[in-house]
């Protein structure tokens, strides 16, 4: 049974990395075991549950379909082998988890660094990367994203939500003055993130009449949010930031934030997990994990903003 299971899960990690090379370096298995216990496998089943070439390995649709109950059938050793230790069952194994690189480094790193200290037994192979990735077609355990949720096939855990804010450094303000509303940013300088404004010259903020886009004259446009946040603290002018790319510079007081009584809708964060998957106890322990620290971190920021906002004037037509 234990042989049966540890093919299963090579079949597994080959699928899901799409390569018996770099499923061999998760295992830390001779490749040439993993490629001969796959077609033993196949063999036994009487079907072929990957197509391949000489550049890539892809399921079949019975891989498709064998790979998901395969999941399952990990998953429920794995709570099994807890169930049996009882107290003593200590999570083991290898976790997955993806998020957008800032994102990632500054608030999700701190957490998966803290929960491998916590569980010594326990690997998290993290992909910081600024593009939504796939965690069906590539394998992966968990993601945390910000934003709407379009992708049904997911299932989201919501633990918070940030805001974009304009920014200036101190100085700045103290030189050029704080804008009272939207439409005076035309006659200030401004740099532009393309990340956060597709479209450098028009900014969109909440009026009292509900969302609308006010002209600017950007003197920097830059494609990066680390750029910008750089720029605008050595006194380059006004940017648009999300909090948590903001809340460094604010505390070291390189920063101060305006504008809060007409920013936009805040942008939720959703911890997310494929949906046809049954998660391991692992999966499931760093999960609830994640999700306490982030609504610790973000739940004070929810409430600086509305603070911000109560202080600030109405809100006016833009």
């Amino acid at each position: 049974m234990t042989d049966r299971l540890d093919t299963i899960a090579m079949f597994v990690a080959v699928a899901e990395l799409g390569s018996f090379a770099e499923a061999a370096r998760r295992l830390n298995r001779d490749p040439a075991a993993v490629t001969r216990a796959v077609a033993n496998l196949e063999a036994d089943l009487r079907v072929r549950l990957l197509n391949r070439t000489t550049r890539s390995v892809a399921l079949t649709d019975e891989g498709g379909r064998y790979l998901d109950g395969c999941r399952r059938l990990l998953a429920s050793y794995d709570d099994l082998r807890a169930l049996g230790e009882g107290d003593h069952a200590e999570p083991r194994g290898a976790i997955s988890v993806t998020t957008t690189g800032m994102f990632g480094r500054l608030h999700v790193l701190p957490s998966v660094v803290r929960f491998l200290a916590r569980y010594p037994r326990v690997d998290v192979r993290a992909t910081f990367v600024d593009r939504i990735v796939s965690l069906v077609d590539e394998g992966l355990d968990v993601g945390v994203r910000m934003g709407k949720l379009p992708d049904s096939s997911l299932r989201a855990t919501r633990v918070g939500q940030v805001y974009l804010s304009v920014y200036a450094s101190p100085d700045y303000l103290e030189r050029h003055g704080e804008p009272g509303s939207p439409r005076d940013l035309i006659d200030h300088q401004t740099v532009s993130c393309l990340t956060i404004s597709p479209i450098p010259e028009r900014w969109s903020f909440d009026g009292a009449e509900g969302m609308a886009s006010v002209p600017v004259k950007p003197r920097l446009v830059v494609n990066s949010i680390e750029s910008a946040a750089d720029a605008v603290a050595e006194g380059a002018g006004l940017t648009f930031l999300a909090s948590y790319h903001a809340h460094a510079y604010v505390q070291a007081g390189r920063l101060r934030r305006v504008l809060a009584a007409w920013e936009p809708a805040p942008i939720p964060i959703n911890i997310v997990q494929p949906a046809g998957r049954f998660p391991a106890a692992k999966v499931r322990l760093f999960v609830d994990y994640l999700a306490s620290d982030l609504r610790r971190r973000f739940a004070a920021g929810r409430r600086e903003a509305e603070e911000a906002r109560s202080e600030q004037v109405e809100r006016v037509p833009i």
